[in-house]
């Protein structure tokens, strides 16, 4: 493809999911706030807490700007439902990540790509009635469902993951750790030995809140120069209602201070998360 086809190509989807998110945006200003009670401000910290026992839809947006040596361009949306389940004194709460990707060819000569890539489940079991340090942990799998080898590794991946926060004011904090290794799969893949890390940080206001929630990585594969990923960055979004349903919005942009060769210089996220609270 050209370079004039390819820049096209790259406004095309830019506009298309710019337009989207002012649609969206709009419609959000037009909805119920719902921090209109003290209650309210609950269902927007549930909603902001990785377990907490809520159903939800999150479906995420990221736009990647300037990855590899070409300077390329991504755009994901994940679709990350999370279903808890209750055992009494202990919830398991259920969390899925599947990512649907467009990526631009990342070196010269390559091809642009469009797919699957790999599902990531986890499984977080958590005390029922938490007390001011909520805390879950359990297993997490990575599930090698790309469609194309460029969008994923055909090695499965496990290990454990765990979530530690509080929300104490207006605040909810904490973050969530996890570590993966390759146990099956096809020999000739990459190793998998990854750790991550995220911190999650909110401030809520009545009718918005702040937040930062960068994922830290180290890749123990990767050449040294390559081992690290950090972003720095925040954003805001805000809960409103659109009839009975609550729903939350969020806007963030990140830039990789410390980032591998392929990764983007920065990105943007864009959530749109549908609020299925218990009547």
């Amino acid at each position: 493809m050209s370079t004039e086809g390819a820049v096209l190509k790259r406004l095309s989807i830019v506009l298309i999911c710019t337009l989207l998110m002012v649609l969206a945006i709009q419609f959000s200003f037009n909805a119920v706030p719902v921090f209109a009670e003290e209650q309210d401000e609950n269902l927007a910290k549930q909603s902001q807490n990785p377990i907490g026992d809520i159903i939800s839809l999150p479906l995420v947006s990221r736009f990647d700007f300037d990855a590899g040596p070409e300077d390329a361009f991504a755009y994901t949306l994940e679709a990350k439902p999370v279903y808890p389940v209750n055992f009494g004194d202990i919830n398991m709460i259920n969390r899925l990540i599947v990512p649907i990707r467009y990526q631009e060819a990342m070196v010269q000569g390559g091809d642009d790509e469009f797919g699957l890539g790999d599902t990531v489940y986890q499984a977080f079991f958590s005390p029922a009635k938490p007390g001011k340090a909520i805390w879950g942990a359990g297993p997490a799998f990575i599930i090698p469902t790309h469609t194309d080898d460029s969008l994923g590794n055909d090695k499965w991946s496990a290990g454990p993951a765990v979530v530690v926060l509080a929300k104490p004011g207006h605040w909810l904090y904490g973050m969530l750790a996890q570590h993966f290794w390759d146990f099956a799969g096809d020999d000739d893949a990459a190793d998998v030995n990854l750790s991550s890390i995220q911190i999650f940080i909110n401030y809520n206001f009545p009718e918005f809140y702040l937040t930062t929630s960068p994922t830290f990585q180290y890749n123990h594969e990767a050449h040294s120069g390559d081992r690290w990923t950090v972003p720095l960055g925040g954003g805001a979004g805000k809960l409103v209602k659109f009839g009975k349903m609550p729903v939350d919005f969020k806007l963030t942009a990140y830039v990789n201070v410390e980032a591998p060769d392929s990764a983007p210089d920065w990105y943007t996220e864009f959530q749109v998360k549908f609020l299925f609270p218990k009547k």
